[in-house]
């Protein structure tokens, strides 16, 4: 398919995924590393209500929030 067939097909909204070859795609910057953090239980205790009403994990909790702690400071 040439570039201008894909762009058409963007631009009209029609399903693209299956135009595209996904098997040797990499996402940037998502290689993952382990951090060990020491928490005060009671922060542990109030993250697992906060994530609790969240719907969500501990860790999704704690990721989220840094990330948008660390976009804040780029924008800064």
């Amino acid at each position: 398919m040439k570039a201008s067939e894909f762009d058409e097909l963007f631009d009209k909204g029609d399903e693209i995924l299956s135009s595209l070859e996904k098997s040797g795609a990499k996402r940037f910057f998502y290689e993952q590393k382990r951090v060990n953090v020491d928490i005060p239980l009671w922060m542990v205790h109030s993250l697992d209500k906060e994530a609790a009403r969240l719907g969500v994990t501990r860790q999704s909790i704690i990721k989220l929030w840094l990330a948008e702690r660390l976009e804040k400071r780029q924008i800064s």
